[in-house]
């Protein structure tokens, strides 16, 4: 079972919004009294942590939060295909009373189906990430917690290959990759091809190799991959790690789940990875007999004035349906989930909540210096705009799957053509958003 945090953005599903009905409804905002005593009724909850659900945790946190809001009753629905299920249940007004925002709705039709949790001025005060949800200066969602970026790598094996500090530049990261295979037999990187959605990852380099937080909005002014440009060092970097034949001998038979296992046990050396990782492969190292401990996380290798740079990536987004008859109980299990669960130090993510302290997995990052970035959200709206349009998918496996299978040589071409007829249909589509 997959257990990532953040389902894989879907191009497929950009249509929703055409697709939906809903109708008015979102500036009600989500409003509450003072009491939690005096907040009362039944809520449904919508989640893709099917995990969560049969472990049980969204039971214990339920209880917890009732210790608050004693009036309050939970519902879990949890859907395995989070997606599209709640695609279909969007053309109605039945789709639970808390949602994780779809990735395919449109920001700009968040008011159609969302109710406003404040204002943006408000809210930005308390919670950190609100630009991505913000629609004329309202605020219609809340992240979980934000995942770093980086490499989950395996200490022992990279210590085996003698490598002892992090790699500063991508092709010092590649000799790396080769000291890893040619010492210890260890797959140096894993691609994770098969199950598509990590390498979707990738596009997360956004911003690190840069160390610009403008890195997401300024997609929609230029070529995300001309030279030097986060997409273009981040996606020739995993082309030549592929052709240097350093990562797994045939992508088409990877296993998320069994390269966990793998991972703890030293088969596999690096992933390319969030920080919410970090705990499942953890587990994984334990089960295998391997101390947790030999589980590292390292920065994109590139650096700015000495520094490197991570960038954040928001997870899914909290949301109250706009239709909800109990909106204030939906608004106190939003804030009580992302400020006193202790949900993203679970998953080893920032927390939204300003001021909040970094999880444990990140100190070693604190202590390098690492700078962490918070990209500005913006122009999301443009830049998804821009993706339908020029129909490369950012945020799909398949473009990557393509580059996979030409570096291998399963494909045609090589990286100067597929990166040039990625600016190209690029340029298009901005063209055609205009």
């Amino acid at each position: 079972m997959r257990r990532r945090a953040l389902t894989a953005t879907l191009a497929a599903l950009a249509m929703l919004a055409a697709a939906c009905g809903g109708s008015g409804g979102g500036r009600s905002t989500a409003e509450q009294t003072g009491d939690p005593a005096e907040i009362s009724g039944d809520i449904t909850v919508l989640t893709q942590r099917t995990d969560l659900k049969e472990d049980g945790t969204l039971a214990k946190y339920a209880a917890e939060f009732n210790k608050t809001y004693p009036n309050v009753q939970v519902k879990f629905e949890a859907l395995t295909d989070y997606e599209g299920e709640v695609k279909i249940r969007m053309n109605t007004e039945n789709y639970g009373d808390v949602l994780l925002i779809p990735a395919a709705v449109a920001k700009n039709d968040y008011p159609k189906f969302f109710a406003s949790l404040g204002s943006a001025g408000e809210l930005s005060k308390k919670y950190k990430f609100t630009s991505a949800s913000e629609v004329n200066g309202q605020v219609y969602g809340v992240v979980s917690f934000a995942a770093a970026n980086g490499f989950i790598y395996n200490k022992d094996v990279w210590t085996k290959a003698g490598v002892t500090g992090w790699p500063k530049t991508p092709a010092e990261f590649l000799a790396d990759l080769q000291a890893v295979k040619s010492k210890t037999g260890a797959t140096p990187l894993y691609t994770n091809y098969k199950d598509g959605w990590p390498l979707t990852a990738w596009t997360n380099v956004l911003g690190s190799a840069t160390c610009d937080p403008q890195a997401k909005n300024a997609l929609a002014k230029g070529d995300p991959w001309a030279a030097g440009k986060d997409l273009n060092v981040g996606d020739s970097l995993l082309f030549n790690a592929v052709k240097s034949k350093l990562t797994e001998a045939d992508p088409t038979t990877t296993n998320w789940e069994e390269s966990k296992g793998r991972f703890a046990k030293g088969d596999i050396a690096t992933m390319w990875l969030g920080s919410w990782a970090i705990p499942q492969m953890r587990d994984a190292a334990a089960k295998a007999g391997v101390k947790p401990e030999a589980v590292g996380f390292m920065p994109f290798p590139a650096q700015v004035d000495g520094k490197f740079c991570a960038a954040l990536a928001p997870d899914y987004r909290y949301a109250v349906n706009t239709h909800s008859e109990h909106k204030a109980a939906a608004r106190a299990w939003v804030d009580w989930m992302v400020g006193k669960s202790g949900f993203a130090a679970l998953n080893e993510g920032v927390s939204p909540v300003t001021g909040d302290p970094l999880p444990a997995a990140l100190k070693p990052y604190q202590d390098a210096g690492v700078r962490l970035l918070d990209l500005d959200q913006a122009g999301v709206a443009q830049v998804n705009d821009i993706d339908r349009a020029a129909e490369i998918g950012l945020d799909a496996p398949d473009y990557r799957k393509n580059l996979v299978d030409v570096a291998r040589g399963a494909a045609k071409g090589d990286l100067n053509a597929l990166l040039a007829d990625l600016s190209k249909k690029w340029d298009s589509g901005r063209k055609t958003v205009g």
